[in-house]
């Protein structure tokens, strides 16, 4: 149709190819291309699989990697050592929040790193229940990314750019790989609250979760942690479930004959989307009705799991999700930007999130489904080695650091057991096995069975990929 072939081509192209004795038969053959594009995106996957579904842990903020997963013990010695000479032969860049102070001292963790698991990955006491499944994880110390600011770092490892418009990471998974149920959304997005009064918490937008220019039912669908899952779940006092079907067969009657007259693709999309909001009438509540689980799954997630919007809550509704057939679950949480008051404040926040973890990995290995999902865990930054602001033994700050931070991985395909890259001694460059965030999406897409050079979109004349045009590996070394 020809609005599919609006959307294939740009203007110049349009003009340029109509204006040759060939114009026909290239408008038929993009024609034909663009239609095959939007119906058949990847029904089959390009390599064989390792996971068929995910779930991304996704830390608004970034953690400091080493307070957490990167250990550097020899920076206790150089303590409030001013490194304003050695950032400036690195070529630093700095934040506004940084870059009038008059030193730069080190300042070195204070939580204690100690071995575990059979692999002896080391793992920060602020993270007690991961030291329980290092064998479970493979931690990433190599991570970069091109940003140094909040909201173009969480764009670029949760859509692949800066910049604005392009389809999240869920989205180009529910694209690619098509559904595996027809009650849910293909991509769920869950707000975990973070519990600590001084959390410096950032803004976020649906666009980290968005489909950009993706049809819309490949956008992601937030479910609520208060009320309601989702909104107007239940019909109105007097309306029927056989009344609500006969209202909305009128209201697609109407969609369609719009359709039929415009060929505006969004209004199949808002067909598609209110017969899945009335399957979801039915199927949501099941969904949020924990009360078939054993107490056992409670202890295993830890006693948050009870309450509803907690990241332990956040995290066994991922599993129930997963378990419905859902493909892409987001867990956000946010809080993690701590510019001061770093010991205290980041405690907090691994609290909310260690035993969730720890509960949801071992969860899904004893239901046999931990092999076929990938989990992701990570924020979209790293941290500074020298403090921002005060520097005390007890107390310290750090800035956003994009050129080196820690991620881990498990399940799908990754062996665990693992520490994959390495930063120097003041974790503030990779000099082995840099792994950048384009890598990291190359990789994820691998696993669930995609060349990323493969899965493409066209859009305004583009073939649009999550990876772009610039190069990405799969990083085959962290693979079982």
């Amino acid at each position: 149709m020809l609005l599919d072939y609006n959307a294939a081509v740009s203007r110049r192209q349009f003009f340029r190819k109509t204006t040759t004795g060939l114009g026909a038969v290239a408008l038929g053959s993009l024609i034909d291309r663009a239609q095959a594009s939007a119906q058949m995106p990847s029904a089959l996957p390009h390599i064989a699989p390792k996971a068929k579904r995910a779930i991304y842990i996704s830390l608004i903020g970034a953690p400091s990697q080493i307070d957490t997963f990167d250990y550097k013990p020899e920076l206790q010695k150089r303590f409030k050592e001013d490194l304003k000479d050695y950032l400036a032969k690195q070529g630093e860049r700095l934040t506004g929040m940084t870059s009038g102070q008059a030193a730069f001292p080190l300042a070195p963790t204070t939580f204690k790193f100690t071995q575990h698991g059979k692999c002896g990955t080391w793992i920060s006491s602020a993270l007690p229940w991961h030291g329980k499944m290092a064998d479970d994880i493979c931690v990433i110390r190599s991570m970069h990314t091109d940003a140094i600011n909040h909201e173009p770092a969480n764009q670029l490892v949760y859509t692949g750019s800066m910049q604005n418009g392009k389809a999240s990471l869920g989205s180009w998974l529910s694209y690619g790989l098509g559904s595996m149920n027809k009650d849910l959304p293909d991509f769920v997005v869950l707000h975990a609250r973070h519990t600590s009064p001084y959390a410096n918490v950032q803004a976020i937008s649906a666009r980290l979760w968005g489909s950009g220019f993706l049809p819309g039912k490949y956008a992601g669908v937030a479910l609520r942690a208060a009320g309601d899952p989702v909104l107007f779940l239940k019909d109105a006092a007097g309306i029927s479930r056989e009344t609500r079907r006969q209202m909305l067969d009128g209201l697609n009657a109407l969609n369609q004959r719009s359709f039929d007259a415009i060929g505006d693709p969004e209004i199949q999309t808002r067909i598609q989307q209110y017969e899945m909001a009335f399957r979801m009438q039915a199927s949501v509540p099941d969904l949020a009705d924990l009360s078939g689980e054993p107490e056992s799954t409670y202890q295993l997630y830890g006693a948050d799991s009870k309450d509803r919007g907690t990241f332990a809550n956040s995290a066994l509704m991922a599993r129930r999700l997963l378990e419905r057939g859902v493909r892409f679950v987001q867990i956000f949480h946010r809080g993690w930007d701590q510019h001061g008051n770093l010991p205290r404040d980041l405690t907090s926040q691994c609290k909310d999130v260690d035993q969730g973890c720890y509960g949801l990995i071992q969860d899904l290995k004893q239901r046999g489904m931990l092999e076929d999902t990938l989990v992701i865990w990570g924020g979209e930054f790293g941290r500074t080695v020298y403090c921002q602001g005060n520097l005390t033994p007890t107390d310290y700050g750090r800035d956003h650091h994009p050129r080196c931070f820690s991620i881990w991985m498990a399940g799908g395909g990754i062996k665990g057991g693992q520490v994959y890259g390495q930063t120097d001694d003041m974790s503030y460059n990779i000099v082995a096995d840099p792994v950048h965030i384009r890598d990291l999406h190359a990789t994820i897409l691998s696993l669930l069975g995609f060349d990323h050079e493969r899965l493409s979109f066209k859009f305004q004349g583009l073939d649009q990929r999550l990876t772009g045009v610039e190069p990405a590996r799969v990083v085959k070394e962290i693979f079982a």
